[in-house]
């Protein structure tokens, strides 16, 4: 197990946490789930302590953590331990919190992803009203973020070039630098959904919930829907099961796109955004490790090079 002092200390806390919850002692080594410099996450028994990252403001995670613990979201987020307000831990200098552990989706079974469990408690989400006024989802701040990691690591590179100019194609907005457009602002987003981002808790076989807030907030309910879209656009997400995502969300009343009909104008410069994100990620990430990207990676880059390929006409009238 990695033993940097933040783990330590987050393996600590979850272990103290779960004797709250247990007092007989028959637990495992503490187990790291994630290593990241956004975050670091580590097991104890049923208590996980996540370290958010170094540059975390903390006020507005503190929103984001109260959020995940207001009732009105129950049976849609995970909420925090001990479940109720409280001021955010602090070790190593960065922002800790508790949460009951859920069990993950299992990547070794792709046929059994809850995209239709996704896509309902996404609906669920954007119906609800904000309990508090909440800061700015940062879906576009990460994709501004990602392009900024790619330009670091590969400065100059021809092979950015696509990719940077499908991101000078988006609009402002989704490139966090300008307001969302009014109407599509207001809306309770998760900011970063992937299957990632589903336990089920009680573990291992309770109802499927949201987790990870960091970048949840106010904003374009579109971007919660932008990753599986854009996956779909490249051919990486089987067309069945994108239209059962899709169909399932609009059942269950989700506001993110019109009710019937073509969903793109709604999903357009969101999805665009998203390639973009995962493709700069690809390139800075085989950078860093010194090889070419592999074949996934590489179908998000080509989907830049045909996005920054479209004439200006066939641009969604959202970019402009």
């Amino acid at each position: 197990m990695t033993t940097t002092p933040v783990v330590r200390v987050l393996g600590g806390l979850a272990h103290d946490a779960a004797h709250r919850l247990s007092t007989a002692c028959v637990c495992a080594p503490p187990q790291v789930l994630a290593d990241r410099p956004d975050g670091t996450v580590v097991r104890s028994g049923p208590v996980v302590a996540k370290a958010h990252a170094p540059d975390a403001e903390v006020p507005a995670l503190t929103d984001r953590l109260s959020l995940a613990a207001a009732p009105r979201l129950a049976g849609i987020l995970l909420p925090p331990l001990p479940g109720r307000d409280a001021p955010p831990r602090v070790a190593g200098g960065r922002v800790v919190s508790l949460w009951p552990y859920g069990e993950p989706v299992d990547p070794s079974d792709p046929d059994a992803a809850p995209w239709e469990e996704a896509a309902v408690l996404l609906a669920r989400l954007h119906s609800t009203p904000p309990p508090r006024p909440l800061p700015p989802m940062r879906g576009p701040a990460k994709a501004a973020r990602a392009v900024a990691r790619m330009r670091a690591a590969l400065p100059g590179d021809p092979a950015t070039a696509p990719v940077l100019a499908a991101w000078h194609g988006l609009p402002g907005w989704a490139r966090a630098e300008e307001r969302t457009p009014e109407g599509r602002d207001g809306f309770l987003c998760h900011g970063d959904l992937h299957l990632g981002q589903l336990v089920r808790h009680p573990a291992p076989h309770g109802p499927w919930l949201l987790i990870d807030v960091d970048d949840a907030g106010s904003g374009d309910p579109a971007w919660d829907l932008a990753r599986p879209a854009a996956w779909y656009a490249a051919g990486l997400l089987p067309p069945e099961v994108w239209l059962r995502f899709l169909d399932t969300y609009r059942a269950a009343g989700g506001p993110a796109v019109r009710a019937e009909g073509d969903p793109w104008p709604d999903l357009d410069v969101p999805a665009r955004a998203l390639t973009v994100q995962t493709a700069a990620l690809a390139l800075a990430k085989s950078a860093a490790e010194g090889r070419s990207p592999d074949e996934v990676e590489q179908l998000m880059i080509d989907a830049c090079v045909r996005i920054a390929s479209l004439p200006p006409e066939l641009v969604s009238e959202t970019a402009s």
